[in-house]
């Protein structure tokens, strides 16, 4: 059963800057006044193609009320995340969230195989962020999403958009046809670098056709929410090794909805493999952990919590006190509360400024 476990804690609260904000549709066409009449009428008529084949039902496997808080639906019968006062009230306004950024995740292109459409669908989806959240409300911010295996799109999108101070980063899937290292993806990264936005990559679960693991898909919903952490390690591995922050100095990448933990431990083992094995990646100048500390930022949910709360404070000594950034993952039912998190560490006024608010504003170019 979806009940809240804690309750809101009363008092003074944070100033935070919340990375990882899930906005959703109102209705399934909310995109159609926003797409050409050409577009409208492929959709009403042949419907979307996905990469996955389970996009569209319910979550994979199946969750109870869809993933989400059951607080979190509005009375107005919308999906969660898709009223804006009520966003207002659960969120912007009870967690003190001077910033929020919206990882827009459904019906941007990202998953859709016709590459026309997919065009389409992006530019739609990030005039749908303008006009829905971004313009009624300063408080958010919009990544720029673009369907990754239409680059040259992707790349006019980045180009089109970056002028805009609502946008902030640019939204890849990380489940992606290749892994996202390969050099096909790289004219993205040169657009994102030179318009200094970050890129961000949301754990994708199912999204880009492939199972969430190397040998299928999972039974349960419990393995497949622990398997895309791992997915995000191969990501990351991906990156460093194909050479993509050799080639782009200055490029930032955000990793959402991932975990943090694991990043020491990964950054150890292609460390030591880099190290008797460097001459296949003549490339790569510096030990991989040089690269991930340099270009990589983390952000906080789900957060992990070790049986001692001051191991956590030893993970993220090694990853950089600068390198978290806090995130809610609001409307979703393992929502993380700014006044809970972190809640056993003995944190000193300047670690937890980093924390919630100085570390984004920081990557983001925030004023």
């Amino acid at each position: 059963m979806n009940v809240p476990v804690r309750q809101p804690v009363a008092g003074q609260r944070l100033m935070v800057v919340d990375c990882d904000i899930h906005p959703a549709y109102a209705t399934p066409t909310a995109l159609y006044e926003f797409l050409p009449q050409r577009w409208r009428d492929h959709w009403s008529t042949f419907g979307t193609f996905f990469r996955p084949p389970l996009i569209g039902q319910l979550p994979f496997p199946r969750m109870m009320a869809g993933g989400m808080r059951i607080d979190s639906f509005p009375d107005n019968g919308s999906p969660p995340g898709a009223d804006l006062d009520l966003m207002r009230r659960q969120l912007l306004d009870a967690c003190g969230v001077e910033v929020g950024m919206l990882i827009a995740l459904s019906r941007g292109g990202m998953e859709e195989r016709n590459l026309d459409f997919a065009a389409a669908l992006s530019a739609a989806a990030n005039d749908w962020q303008l006009h829905a959240w971004c313009e009624p409300e300063p408080r958010l911010r919009a990544a720029i999403v673009v369907p990754q295996e239409h680059t040259e799109h992707a790349v006019a999108e980045i180009e089109r958009r970056s002028d805009n101070a609502s946008f902030v980063q640019v939204l890849m899937s990380p489940r992606t046809a290749d892994p996202l290292g390969n050099r096909r993806y790289w004219p993205i990264y040169a657009a994102a670098e030179a318009h200094n936005k970050p890129v961000a990559l949301h754990v994708a679960g199912f999204s880009g056709g492939h199972s969430s693991t190397p040998t299928g898909w999972p039974t349960y919903y419990l393995q497949e929410h622990y398997a895309q952490a791992t997915g995000m390690q191969s990501t990351l591995a991906s990156l460093v090794f194909e050479g993509v922050f050799e080639r782009f100095p200055k490029l930032k990448v955000v990793l959402i909805e991932g975990g943090f933990a694991w990043a020491p431990a990964l950054c150890w083992r292609m460390d030591k493999a880099w190290e008797r094995m460097r001459a296949e990646v003549p490339h790569l100048k510096r030990p991989p952990s040089e690269y991930v500390r340099e270009h990589v930022w983390f952000t906080t949910q789900p957060i992990d919590e070790p049986d001692q709360p001051e191991h956590l404070v030893d993970i993220i000594k090694w990853i950089g006190w600068d390198k978290i950034m806090f995130s809610t993952d609001y409307p979703h039912w393992d929502f993380d509360d700014p006044a809970q998190v972190f809640a056993k560490l003995k944190l000193t006024g300047k670690e937890k400024a980093a924390l919630f608010r100085e570390n984004a504003r920081a990557v983001y170019g925030l004023p």
